[in-house]
């Protein structure tokens, strides 16, 4: 198995405040798990309630700094500036956001009509665009800060099956890209962190059968399959002084995937 106990510990991390769009389960749970591991003071939001607040319980219970969570539906974005805000004045200025919330639900070209389309646009799309524009003036008030955007190595292999998360994510390097410029000036570093095919519960329950399993053999260069962690360590060093000259990159974490 890839995954040894002896991994990276970051000083940098300890008290650093970040934020989270959809930190219950899945990748981003895994990303909130991460940061607490390392002492950060994690904020999330997560429109599923039971999962986010069984995920805070259980970090309390391991003995990691309590993590600051609301249920919130991204797909409103008074909402979502709302429980930053209300974070912010809870918890103080923000060092690091990471856009996770997204989702990949299926469909075929025929079946999308207008409202669909747009919906699928409020939750894979503007809630980076929103969370950014409100979490950064804090950043320039701390003096530098970390933007870490999830975007998809799905679309880049040609994909199918869905497209308007497509749209939405390949969107995700032309948003990292076009601020880079911007916010470095203020020592704030923004990135995509891409991920292959990982085995979170969901795509485990949906769509991992033998026809999966024969793609990932097929397609990955390395044998083991991505778990949610592999995604949140390469966040934590983008998040961490480690990655301070980091910027406007994407990081694929696919297992070489083709």
């Amino acid at each position: 198995m890839h995954h040894t106990t002896a991994l990276a510990s970051y000083p940098s991390l300890r008290g650093q405040r970040v934020f989270i769009t959809g930190g219950a389960t899945g990748i981003g749970a895994a990303i909130v798990e991460a940061f607490a591991q390392q002492g950060a003071q994690v904020a999330f939001v997560d429109v599923a309630e039971a999962e986010a607040s069984a995920l805070a319980a259980r970090l309390t219970a391991l003995g990691y700094p309590p993590v600051w969570w609301r249920t919130c539906d991204v797909r409103d974005i008074p909402a979502l500036q709302n429980a930053i805000r209300q974070a912010q004045t809870e918890l103080g200025d923000f060092f690091t956001l990471v856009n996770n919330v997204a989702s990949d639900d299926r469909h075929a070209l025929e079946a999308v009509t207008l409202d669909y389309y747009d919906e699928r646009m409020a939750v894979n799309q503007r809630p980076a665009f929103f969370s950014i524009q409100t979490l950064v003036p804090g950043m320039r008030r701390l003096g530098g800060g970390s933007i870490i955007n999830l975007g998809s190595t799905g679309w880049q292999g040609k994909g199918t099956g869905y497209i308007c998360y497509s749209v939405a994510k390949s969107s995700v390097n032309g948003l990292t890209r076009s601020l880079a410029d911007t916010l470095g000036a203020d020592r704030i570093r923004i990135n995509t962190v891409s991920p292959g095919w990982v085995m979170t519960e969901r795509q485990m329950r949906l769509w991992l059968n033998a026809e999966g399993e024969a793609a990932i053999a097929r397609n990955q260069c390395l044998p083991d399959k991505l778990q949610p962690s592999d995604i949140a360590r390469m966040v934590l060093f983008l998040a961490s002084a480690d990655g301070a000259m980091c910027t406007a990159q994407e990081f694929k974490v696919d297992a070489g995937w083709d």
